[in-house]
């Protein structure tokens, strides 16, 4: 089985990895945990940090004032509620701040090894792509994604489709024609949507870019006024000197 991208020694290291993912990368995550670990790797260690320390730690991790937040407030509550330890249910694990259905996905398959299919926005791309599900919404596309593959393949499955796809099917400027997978997988609708989208993108940048550009230039009228003061204030000067 592919290893999980989020760098963790338990289930609380897990868990506090990928709180800090959300709308960030594995790799900045991963460069940004010893950091925090070295100082608040417990739930009694990050309450003994003040929000304002944990935010410090984590700004490269983005969404610095919710994640401390939430950070320091869910390690309170596993030290009252749950003897300082994560708790093996995803009902406990989503009443925790900052723990949505996804991240508790991640804990259950990947700390304790419970059947669960994460999805994030990257697997719900690809499974859209690949006409695995309609694409509604994350929640249909895990349901849709459960009912394709058998249950003991869900946490493998979940892993490579995130490898796949970070080397594969990227979100921007995807090649249709060359994915392994959407070359014969993908319809031809949803590649011509992509395409038009990014057309769409290319021709607003171009846009606001020339719009830009032409603000910045001065217009005929502005360069003229511009001479005239000048050759009016040498002139003045001119006459000055002559008076003298």
């Amino acid at each position: 089985m592919p290893p999980i991208p989020l760098e963790h020694v338990d289930p609380y290291t897990l868990l506090v990895a990928v709180v800090l993912s959300a709308q960030c990368t594995d790799e900045r995550v991963n460069q940004t945990t010893p950091k925090l670990f070295a100082r608040a790797g417990t739930p009694a260690g990050m309450v003994k940090l003040s929000v304002p320390e944990i935010r410090e730690i984590i700004k490269p991790c983005g969404l610095s004032p919710a994640k401390s937040k939430a950070l320091h407030a869910l390690s309170r509550i596993l030290l009252d509620q749950h003897g300082g330890q994560v708790p093996k249910d995803f009902e406990a694990l989503e009443a925790l701040p900052g723990v949505g259905h996804k991240t508790a996905s991640v804990v259950m398959s990947h700390a304790f090894g419970v059947p669960a299919f994460p999805v994030d926005t990257h697997i719900h791309r690809s499974a859209e792509r690949w006409g695995l599900s309609s694409g509604r919404n994350v929640a249909q596309t895990e349901r849709d994604l459960k009912a394709v593959f058998p249950e003991d393949e869900w946490i493998r499955r979940h892993l490579q489709i995130i490898y796949f796809g970070r080397q594969y099917c990227p979100a921007r400027s995807h090649d249709f024609a060359n994915c392994p997978i959407c070359s014969w997988a993908a319809s031809r609708a949803r590649a011509q949507r992509e395409k038009q989208g990014r057309g769409r993108a290319k021709a607003a940048l171009s846009e606001a870019a020339s719009g830009e550009a032409a603000r910045s230039e001065p217009k005929a009228s502005e360069v003229n006024r511009a001479r005239s003061r000048s050759a009016a204030r040498a002139t003045a000067a001119r006459r000055g000197r002559a008076r003298r």
